[in-house]
């Protein structure tokens, strides 16, 4: 087995037999800082979740196995350098980029906070140290991917958020916007990485109201905090002046918090205990 590299969440092993390892941790990142503090179970709910949603999803995929109760193995292959955003509510950056005229939405489109889109739209973006939203003209001129792999990522994105939005309804859940990842593996593309958390926003259905920061059971509570507490703003202004930005330390009532709610996300996704 040799090393190959550690992320900001996981750690990835070749095992030298067409199969990867993937080690999930319970660190933490948010707005592309890493924390010194750790959510405790998260690293195991990642695992797990990660896990369900390979199985539960009728797409080719790169999922072998769960090795452990933190890791899983995967198949091995080339990774596409785009990140497939899926957004199905009116939230997030997405709210930001429409105020710059940098997204068209529907005319009669109730623009309000956390507003429901009339239809999940496809909104990818690189995949850098700081990710940059690319339409199609600019993922195929970047040479991310070609016309054809672009129409068709954007496609299969939908249709999983689509199945996704479906079991988290029965959970109990909106599922607001997803993070896919792909890869091609003998010439063909597939589901990869891993889904969870630390990929989409999910909110409870029961306390979900239109113009408002919505509840959250995923990494958003992170977020949250630091932009309610000025942490963004001084990231940004670092960044700035050429600086790396200094993590603030998480209060532990929020990473006691964190962790209750990755864990019963998870619990009403799977019926099964932690």
């Amino acid at each position: 087995m040799k090393f190959l590299a550690s992320g900001k969440v996981k750690d990835i092993y070749d095992l030298e037999d067409g199969n990867l390892l993937f080690l999930f941790s319970d660190r933490v990142s948010a707005y592309d800082v890493k924390f010194k503090e750790e959510i405790p179970k998260k690293g195991e709910i990642l695992c797990k979740f990660a896990e369900f949603w390979f199985n539960e999803l009728d797409v080719p995929n790169h999922f072998v196995r769960t090795e452990s109760k933190t890791g899983i193995i995967v198949k091995k292959m080339s990774m596409l350098p785009i990140e497939c955003v899926v957004r199905g509510y009116f939230y997030g950056s997405l709210v930001g980029r429409w105020k710059n005229g940098e997204v068209n939405l529907p005319e009669n489109f109730n623009a309000e906070l956390a507003a429901k889109l009339p239809e999940p739209i496809f909104d990818p973006t690189t995949k850098s140290t700081h990710d940059v939203a690319v339409d199609k003209n600019r993922a195929v001129e970047l040479n991310l991917v070609t016309n054809e792999e672009f129409d068709w990522l954007s496609k299969t994105s939908i249709q999983i958020y689509k199945k996704m939005v479906t079991i988290a309804d029965s959970a109990g859940f909106i599922l607001a916007d997803l993070k896919l990842e792909f890869g091609k593996l003998d010439g063909k593309i597939i589901l990869g990485d891993s889904i969870g958390p630390d990929e989409y926003r999910l909110w409870p259905k029961d306390s979900y109201s239109i113009g408002k920061i919505q509840e959250s059971y995923d990494k958003q509570l992170l977020r949250d905090w630091l932009t309610n507490n000025g942490y963004q703003k001084k990231f940004d202004e670092a960044r700035a002046k050429g600086k790396e930005p200094v993590a603030p330390t998480i209060p532990d009532n929020l990473i006691k918090k964190m962790t209750e709610r990755y864990v019963i996300a998870y619990e009403r996704f799977t019926k099964k205990s932690i």
